[in-house]
């Protein structure tokens, strides 16, 4: 998207674009993430442009590295965004909150994207509440055009106050579209020397006491800039008051009628003083928000303070959901307390009935060749599928049922120790090769060191697919002129201690069966490294060589392994019969491995 390196104009772009657009204004030179939705957007686009704007952008091992990263380049003066996914947020929070203490000379700010409804998640936790524990100031965008300026908003709030800033987005801000105006970018270091502050950045006991002092005080300047930040604000004159910040924002301005709105873009710390003013004004208040009750929570207790008794409705007294994301049917439901500007017009619905369409592995997906062997190896054995968080977490639809239990990002291999010890099955665990490299070597060492009993797969397509194919360590980059060679999995695992280890193509399933069934009888940790690359990652490279495969109906016995035990969605049954969608076929030729009798042929 070369428009965007434009210095004027206007653009109609995703939120995630925006704030990319928002960076260049603000002259950040230095960025870093690990890739996962609602955020990964704005890596794809750095990656395109970063050397082109004079910016440095990394994808790190993982979130914690690029927050350490970040902090390292912040710390020596130049200005340093790092992004992340909510989830990622909890990797980064063990430097996160010294890194509060410490403060930084150049602006840092740190995007968290929240994922209301878990729509590509393993939660929806709030992660406002990390401003509330880090003592962080924390900045909430409702649009994606404030998005762009609020972003710049933050850099300079962090360079006045030298504290990082919290930059909290959500999915419907990250992934929604507005128009932005370019405006010209600011001139910041590009380059800078660290100066030496051994009581400010090493925090040890008698340090960080002192620094504890430091970060009070700069939350006591963030709350008196609160109070006056113009991104706090109200809109309307009427009795009933809607306090409400980020998308909640849009909701209540577009659907609720005669109101005067609070509108928060600065939520930490709150302008408490401007909050009272507005309770004292109102015959009523309703707090709006997604998630958890932090507003309200605050708004009640700053009445409470101030011995305001104003009503004020919300989560708390059950006029307003606790769990997802908000629509306009939600805001309706508050038409007991105050009208609603308009009923949706219903949308005339076909008389058709729609099959589901559950998330699935892709046509050609290596990771169905994987599932089908292990199932196989593993016969009628009782066994524990310890998984993780990537493409093949998709191994939870049937036919495979592989995923047992899942936490988060390298937690199925440590989840596999503990049942290794708890039980007597026999356990896998899954993990993709991004993944491996984010968090799953040290709950391999672990598992090592504590001589666990266990098969591992590591399953490595050769990219991060799951968020849009970005590079890993396992796979090499080229950026910024250079070019990383990647690294191996295999004599990683094996300097972990691991000594049965094997490498296989999972699109020959005969010898992916047999490694798997020498693997669980193994006694120790075993690891299988099923190696094979993504299609969609070759085919968007064009290295995809497509031979299309069709189903001879004379050689078929309808048995239907094709359909019920390998479950490629190219293949499908009609009355009786079985085909091939040469529109889905992408030609992986694993198919005509499990068809009995042969009757799966390539097309001339």
């Amino acid at each position: 998207m070369t428009d965007i390196l434009e210095d004027s104009g206007k653009l109609l772009v995703l939120g995630n674009e925006a704030i990319t657009r928002g960076l260049i204004e603000a002259g950040v030179r230095f960025a870093s993430t690990y890739p996962g939705t609602p955020s990964s957007e704005i890596g794809g686009l750095l990656e395109k442009i970063a050397e082109k704007v004079g910016m440095y952008f990394e994808y790190s091992t993982n979130e914690k590295v690029a927050l350490e990263a970040a902090s390292g380049a912040a710390a020596a003066g130049i200005r340093s965004f790092a992004f992340m996914k909510h989830v990622g947020l909890n990797v980064a929070s063990d430097p996160l909150m010294t890194l509060a203490y410490a403060g930084v000379d150049g602006g840092m700010v740190i995007m968290t994207a929240d994922d209301p409804s878990a729509h590509s998640s393993q939660n929806e936790q709030d992660n406002r509440y990390y401003a509330l524990l880090s003592l962080l100031p924390m900045l909430e965008p409702s649009t994606p055009s404030e998005a762009k300026e609020m972003v710049k908003d933050a850099f300079d709030l962090s360079e006045r106050l030298h504290s990082p800033v919290l930059f909290r987005t959500t999915t419907r801000i990250n992934h929604a579209r507005g128009i932005i105006e370019m405006s010209s970018r600011k001139d910041t270091v590009q380059k800078s020397d660290f100066k030496k502050d051994p009581r400010r950045y090493v925090n040890v006991p008698a340090n960080a006491r002192l620094n504890r002092l430091k970060l009070l005080e700069r939350l006591a300047e963030a709350s008196r800039e609160s109070e006056e930040s113009p991104l706090n604000y109200v809109t309307g004159d009427s009795g009933v008051g809607i306090i409400t910040s980020g998308v909640s924002y849009g909701y209540a301005q577009e659907w609720l009628d005669d109101v005067s709105i609070l509108k928060l873009g600065f939520t930490h710390p709150l302008p408490e003083k401007m909050i009272a003013r507005f309770l004292q004004e109102k015959e009523m208040v309703i707090v709006v928000e997604e998630l958890e009750p932090y507003l309200e929570d605050q708004v009640l207790r700053i009445a409470r303070q101030n011995g305001i008794d104003t009503p004020i409705f919300g989560k708390r007294t059950g006029h307003l959901p606790r769990p997802y994301e908000y629509s306009p049917d939600v805001i309706k439901g508050l038409r007991s307390l105050v009208p609603i500007t308009r009923d949706a017009v219903p949308l005339e619905k076909p008389d058709i009935v729609l099959p589901n369409r559950p998330p699935m592995l892709c046509a050609g997906c290596p990771h169905r060749g994987t599932f089908y062997a292990v199932k196989k190896a593993v016969g009628k054995d009782d066994v524990i599928y310890s998984s993780d968080i990537g493409c093949y977490t998709l191994g939870i639809q049937p036919p495979y049922h592989t995923a047992d239990f899942i936490l988060c990002m390298g937690g199925g291999v440590g989840a596999a120790g503990g049942f290794s010890e708890a039980t007597d099955q026999k356990v896998v665990a899954f993990i993709g090769d991004s993944t491996f490299f984010h968090t799953g070597i040290p709950p391999l060492i672990n598992a090592v060191f504590n001589q666990h009993r266990f098969t591992v797969v590591i399953m490595d397509n050769r990219a991060t697919a799951m968020t849009g194919h970005q590079p890993h360590p396992g796979t090499g980059r080229v950026h910024g002129g250079r070019q990383t060679n990647p690294l191996e999995i295999e004599p990683i695992v094996r300097a972990c201690g691991v000594s049965f280890v094997e490498t296989v193509d999972p699109a020959d399933i005969k010898n992916t069966t047999d490694v798997m069934r020498r693997a669980m009888e193994h006694d120790g940790v075993s690891v299988v490294i099923t190696k094979h690359p993504c299609p969609l990652d070759l085919k968007k490279k064009k290295k995809l060589n497509v031979s299309i495969y069709t189903i001879n109906q004379e050689k078929c016995i309808r048995c239907y392994t094709c359909v019920q035990k390998f479950a490629c969605p190219a293949i499908y049954r009609q009355g009786d019969e079985v085909f091939i969608d040469p529109i889905l076929c992408i030609g992986c030729g694993m198919c005509t491995q499990i068809c009995p009798k042969g009757a799966m042929e390539e097309m001339q």
